[in-house]
């Protein structure tokens, strides 16, 4: 399991001033276009997302009063709470709004050619069982709180020494079949939540 920590993601400031990307990996490394992205946004004005076709974005708020996502096909998407997740396609012209000052989001962008992309957040409220086929990739980011990652190659087997993500750190684990078990840190005293994302990279 790669893990990638908040403090190594480069910056790199929008061309349209309105904000910050930090990219956290791009696989192939160093390629562009890449075939999937993952990177931490700071906006810090309201204003038209870029045009990424080609690629499948997931949004998650991280922080901030939320964004209104307005689509030109003239579908809506809100996300007010941090954790909440938007699914859409890059090609479709968006303008994004501040609700009340600046906000930061994950992004995670995957080239149309990578099928059947699973994602969700969950909100670790009791330790998460999670397995992973041989052929897929696992991306895990810590949304809030701390989590530990428990791994474990085959059942019976016992887990490894977990790796623990603090806030906004990042694990990526693709090759053989294996299980997880994510879990907060805190043991349920304070909220944690993690963005998981599976799917077949080829």
């Amino acid at each position: 399991m790669r893990i990638v920590r908040r403090s190594s993601f480069t910056a790199t400031r929008w061309k349209n001033g309105g904000g910050i990307t930090h990219e956290a990996i791009r696989v192939p490394d160093g390629a562009d276009p890449p075939r999937w992205r993952l990177s931490v946004a700071e906006i810090a004005a309201s204003g038209p997302f870029s045009d990424f076709t080609g690629y499948a974005r997931r949004m998650v708020l991280l922080g901030g009063a939320g964004v209104r996502l307005r689509f030109a096909t003239g579908g809506e998407i809100l996300l007010k709470r941090v954790g909440d997740l938007a699914e859409f396609d890059g090609a479709v012209p968006a303008e994004c709004e501040l609700l009340c000052g600046p906000c930061t989001d994950l992004n995670l962008m995957t080239a149309n050619s990578i099928a059947a992309v699973d994602a969700q957040v969950a909100r670790l409220y009791r330790p998460l069982d999670l397995l992973r086929r041989t052929g897929e990739t696992l991306v895990l980011f810590c949304v809030a709180g701390a989590v530990a990652i428990e791994q474990c190659t085959s059942a019976p087997a016992k887990p490894s020494a977990p790796a623990t993500l603090e806030q906004w750190d990042l694990a990526v684990q693709d090759g053989a079949a294996a299980a997880c078990t994510v879990r907060s840190v805190a043991g349920g005293q304070e909220e944690a939540a993690v963005f998981i994302a599976k799917f077949k990279d080829i």
